[in-house]
């Protein structure tokens, strides 16, 4: 913190909140190193049910395209 990329992102992804889970992770715990070490000249990054979804910054007809996706197959 602060991250105003992270912060733009959580905005824009806003109208979708009911529709998934955001978790958040912290890079620069010492826990998360493995993920430092591979994304840090990169944030923010998504993944969107355990798989990389995107970087930088929000694509947000390739969010809905897969979000719409996952939700047709749990139904």
């Amino acid at each position: 913190k602060p991250c105003p990329l992270c912060d733009e992102a959580k905005e824009v992804l806003e109208p979708y909140k009911k529709r998934f889970i955001l978790q958040e992770v912290d890079i620069t715990l010492p826990e998360n190193s493995a993920w430092y070490d591979e994304y840090k000249y990169d944030i923010p990054v998504f993944h969107l049910n355990g798989k990389f979804l995107m970087k930088h910054q929000v694509d947000i007809q390739k969010f809905e395209d897969q979000l719409m996706k996952l939700e047709l197959q749990n139904d």
